[in-house]
């Protein structure tokens, strides 16, 4: 498999980079493979600061509203019950709450694979030679999209992310930066278009290869 590379001008390289067919050329046969990564992504970054306080947790409601018998209503013993206005919340949220999900790294190499898989089947992939040149200009970053027709979410894969680049894309709101060792479902699936440099290329296709897949790859510097 072949994919179209651009210069680090924007123009079109002569020589396309080649993809891995087991990493990017695997055929998507389970689609709640992907859901459950994409959940579990979200779900792990799940904040739990819901909280809520049951009736002895209320203040007041010490007295009885009224007495047991002869009123014609129903009994109660404090104003903080769940049923009332003011009350307590029965069965509601401790903060205690474990919302993470658990997948094997065999499951999420899997998904990414065919994450990446669904992106260079339907044209969002696009390799660059370098990302070097951009010496922290945020103009530059936008003037390079431009030239190379990334448009909507745009997802950008490093092999390391450095000063320059944090400068260079931090105020482009459309577009995300990922290290080659990070990558995710959700990350891949969201993004309308994939700018990955070739040594990224080379980090992923070295990571999620089912032959050495044991674990991400720290990339050195582009």
């Amino acid at each position: 498999m072949a994919v179209a590379t651009y210069s680090k001008s924007g123009t079109k390289s002569a020589t396309p980079a080649k993809l891995e067919k087991k990493v990017f050329g695997v055929e998507v046969k389970n689609h709640d493979l992907l859901k459950d990564a994409y959940l579990a992504y979200l779900a792990n970054g799940r904040t739990n600061l819901a909280v809520t306080k049951k009736r002895g947790e209320v203040r007041g409601g010490g007295k009885k509203p009224w007495r047991q018998k002869g009123t014609g209503r129903a009994r109660f013993g404090s104003s903080r019950n769940p049923i009332w206005r003011g009350g307590g919340v029965a069965f509601g949220p401790t903060g205690n709450e474990n919302y993470s999900r658990k997948l094997s790294l065999a499951t999420k190499h899997q998904a990414l694979r065919q994450a990446l898989s669904l992106a260079a089947k339907e044209d969002r992939l696009k390799i660059i030679e370098t990302f070097t040149y951009m010496e922290g200009k945020t103009k530059d970053m936008v003037s390079f999209l431009d030239k190379i027709d990334a448009k909507g979410n745009v997802l950008c894969v490093v092999s390391v992310k450095d000063a320059s680049k944090e400068r260079a894309t931090q105020n482009i709101s459309y577009l995300k930066v990922s290290t080659a060792n990070y990558l995710n479902v959700f990350d891949v699936l969201n993004a309308d278009c994939i700018v990955m440099s070739r040594k990224a290329l080379e980090a992923v296709q070295a990571w999620l290869s089912p032959s050495t897949s044991s674990g991400p790859l720290r990339g050195k510097n582009e």
